[in-house]
């Protein structure tokens, strides 16, 4: 019963039917094809704004060559200090710059707060001898499985752009924020002053397909050659389009989404007060004490220890295709152990 990532869920169906019916013979390659060509039109009216939308195949990808538009080699990136970018990606963000630097800031519960931003990056002096923030990333849903709000974004957002920086989104978990918050994509983005949504599909029922949404034409152009120059622009574009579509045509990442959600909050309701971070998506972190990681495992469940092995913290995903037998099995043996 595995509840260690979303990465390992399946494909959903709409994806999939989009993926076949996609598998023309006769079509154009390199994004000239019906399905790219559509894209742009169909983002921007899901977020109610212009918008340029680039599939690549992976989330790195798309986090590294957003940022590598938007800051210099002698450049650096604020994000968290456990964001995805820092944390998990092997240096791709400062590779795909050319060498700039991630500086790391602190935040409760893996959110920043503009305050918790200028605190962090208080000795940073900014003259010559140090590198220049040009953007600063945000994860929604963070890492700990935590949610920002439209004004929250907004406000850090402000905070950016008052001292001319660009302002980066890592939506790995985004349809499971926008489901828990009820609100509209844009408010949680282009409204709220984010110039680049590096969407996530895969784990929420996609297949070889992520997205960079573009909110700043003024970046579009760098992106597309950096995308080629990367190599994550396939001559057969149109199979990762066709994903790219359906998952917002069919409205398959919202219903995906709330499922998973609703599977992490019957978790955390077991869980009690055990739960180490608000679970607000469909992660949840919990404290399961001496020896309980050992047992669950024993009982046939995966999942991820977390943070110091002294905490006894573990991660649950419950994923848009977890049978809601595993999510009730789960949930009972931990709470056998409360």
């Amino acid at each position: 019963m595995n509840f260690q990532s979303d990465n390992a869920a399946s494909v959903c169906p709409e994806v999939l039917a989009a993926v076949v019916e996609a598998n023309v013979s006769t079509t154009g390659a390199y994004d000239a094809d019906p399905w790219t060509e559509r894209l742009d039109a169909v983002y921007s009216e899901v977020f109610a704004t212009a918008c340029t939308v680039l599939p690549v195949s992976t989330g790195t990808a798309a986090n590294a060559l957003s940022l590598a538009a938007m800051v210099p080699p002698y450049g650096a990136v604020a994000c968290h200090a456990e964001a995805h970018i820092h944390v998990d990606e092997c240096g791709a963000p400062e590779f795909f710059t050319g060498g700039a630097k991630l500086l790391t800031c602190q935040g409760l519960d893996g959110k920043l707060s503009p305050e918790s931003v200028a605190a962090s990056l208080a000795a940073h002096r900014g003259g010559v001898h140090q590198v220049q923030i040009g953007a600063l990333s945000i994860t929604q849903a963070t890492e700990c499985g935590t949610i920002y709000t439209p004004d929250e974004v907004a406000a850090l957002s402000d905070y950016a752009k008052s001292r001319g920086w660009k302002v980066h989104m890592d939506g790995a978990r985004f349809a499971n924020a926008l489901v828990s918050l009820g609100c509209r994509p844009a408010d949680i983005t282009s409204n709220a002053g984010v110039d680049i949504l590096s969407l996530g599909v895969i784990k929420n029922g996609g297949m070889t397909a992520e997205a960079m949404v573009i909110f700043d034409p003024a970046l579009v152009e760098a992106i597309r050659f950096r995308r080629k120059r990367a190599g994550q622009m396939p001559s057969k574009g149109r199979f990762n389009a066709a994903q790219l579509l359906a998952y917002v045509e069919t409205n398959a990442w919202l219903r995906n989404a709330a499922r998973a959600n609703a599977g992490a909050a019957r978790l955390a309701a077991a869980l009690g007060d055990r739960i180490a971070y608000p679970a607000e998506a469909n992660e949840v972190f919990a404290d399961l004490g001496p020896g309980g990681a050992d047992s669950l495992r024993n009982a046939g469940f995966t999942f991820y220890d977390w943070g110091d092995p002294a905490d006894h913290i573990a991660r649950f995903v419950v994923a848009w295709d977890t049978p809601d037998g595993n999510v009730e099995a789960l949930a009972a043996a931990v709470a056998r152990r409360a």
